[in-house]
């Protein structure tokens, strides 16, 4: 891609193997055409959508084996989109989404360089209506919650476009929000659930990573904005 420099890392998921184009290195940042000033990212930012993060490979390996048959199923943070394209390569509904303007086109060729269709991709901004992007049976995400603010953005977003009875999978990797936005989904009648998680290989327990978990059988919600 032109002003970065990039490489392909392989990543053993379920029964497949899934190449994925990533950033050299964090330190890069090239804005020629002013996207990141519009976007409101930092050049410090900037780079950090370009990795597969531990996280991220936590969120994608437990998308290989989840029961995904006949959910339509969102993406928030999508990044390189490694969770994506696994779901995709096992024929489930997915969109993909992020902020970042760099994320579709790695994402598209990602896509490729694994044989898959392209996976659908919206750009999200969580805190803006999107009445256009309808309900979800199950929403993911992977360390989506690094910010104090991200997490009334996160659940405001949940109350509008999960479905009554929904699931929500966030790969955590031991943030300090995570108690409050289990507060804010049991707000919203979800029954949570943690799952302990290695996040490096060699890791042992006590696992750092948490994979939250929250399913919620039926509940009101309001109209999407």
């Amino acid at each position: 891609m032109p002003g970065y420099q990039t490489h392909i890392r392989v990543h053993a998921l379920g029964d497949r193997e899934f190449r994925i184009r990533a950033l050299a290195d964090v330190q890069q940042f090239a804005d020629p055409d002013l996207a990141a000033e519009r976007a409101g990212i930092s050049s410090a930012q900037w780079s950090l959508f370009g990795q597969v993060w531990p996280a991220g490979r936590m969120l994608a390996e437990a998308m290989a084996g989840h029961d995904v048959a006949g959910k339509r199923i969102l993406e928030l943070g999508c990044g390189l989109g490694l969770a994506s394209l696994v779901l995709r390569a096992r024929g489930a509904d997915v969109l993909a989404s992020d902020r970042h303007p760099l994320a579709e086109v790695f994402l598209a060729y990602n896509a490729a360089l694994n044989g898959l269709d392209a996976v659908p991709y919206r750009t999200l901004d969580w805190d803006a209506p999107a009445g256009a992007l309808g309900r979800f049976d199950l929403i993911i995400g992977s360390d989506v919650l690094y910010e104090r603010g991200h997490v009334a953005a996160l659940a405001g977003l949940l109350q509008r476009h999960a479905q009554p009875a929904a699931e929500v999978l966030i790969a955590d990797p031991g943030r300090g929000n995570s108690g409050a936005f289990t507060r804010a989904m049991v707000a919203q009648g979800y029954v949570p659930t943690e799952q302990r998680r290695a996040m490096e290989a060699g890791e042992v327990a006590p696992f750092r990573g948490r994979l939250l978990g929250y399913r919620r059988a039926a509940a009101i919600t309001a109209e999407v904005a």
